[in-house]
């Protein structure tokens, strides 16, 4: 399957639609258990159908979520997250307003990451062998912004490597969170023991 082509996401009522809590938890439940319909998701979500339906036509009208004919009965209609390499503009280019919905944005996505990490840890002795898989690693670089944008495109390329789609996911798979996050330290960033290379 060949990567999809970077789209850079720069439209406010775009970033507002997807800033949305409800829609950022249809599109990770689509991505993560794959196509359902509104009733279903609505139930897993804890949500009310109909909103469900508006929150899904919302989203593929911008293409971040997508029907799936072929499971369709009647007028029941299945949807399926849409894979995609989505970006942002850089800080320098943000306007006010989108900074606000990229903070909105961002601020969910880091909560949902502790929350996610968090009941694996409570579920972590049922886990088996997959309670090894965590494998993580903090590192300091000392690198020029040419060379984290490298960095940045050499980490897509290793996650498009990876990826499947529905069709292609072996029995044995499971989800797993993959995230990334490297910024500039600080002018007054601390030295401390904490801050030495560490890889596991």
């Amino acid at each position: 399957m060949s990567p999809p082509m970077p789209q850079e996401i720069k439209d406010l009522e775009v970033l507002k639609s997807l800033a949305h809590p409800r829609r950022q938890r249809i599109v990770e439940e689509l991505a993560l258990h794959g196509p359902a319909t509104s009733a279903s998701l609505a139930r897993a979500l804890g949500l009310n159908t109909g909103a469900t339906s508006y929150h899904l036509r919302e989203l593929a009208k911008h293409g971040f979520v997508e029907e799936v004919p072929e499971k369709a009965h009647g007028r029941e209609r299945w949807w399926r997250a849409v894979r995609g390499d989505r970006r942002f503009p850089p800080y320098s280019r943000q306007t006010p307003e989108m900074r606000a919905a990229l903070d909105r944005l961002n601020g969910m996505s880091l909560e949902a990451d502790f929350e996610q990490f968090a009941r694996f840890q409570l579920q972590r002795e049922e886990m088996g062998e997959w309670a090894d898989a965590v494998p993580y690693s903090r590192s300091i670089l000392h690198l020029t912004l040419a060379e984290v944008r490298e960095f940045f495109e050499e980490y897509i390329k290793l996650v498009n490597r990876f990826k499947r789609d529905g069709t292609e996911i072996p029995g044995d798979a499971r989800p797993v969170f993959a995230r990334f996050l490297a910024f500039p330290a600080p002018d007054d960033a601390p030295a401390s023991p904490e801050d030495e290379p560490e890889d596991e």
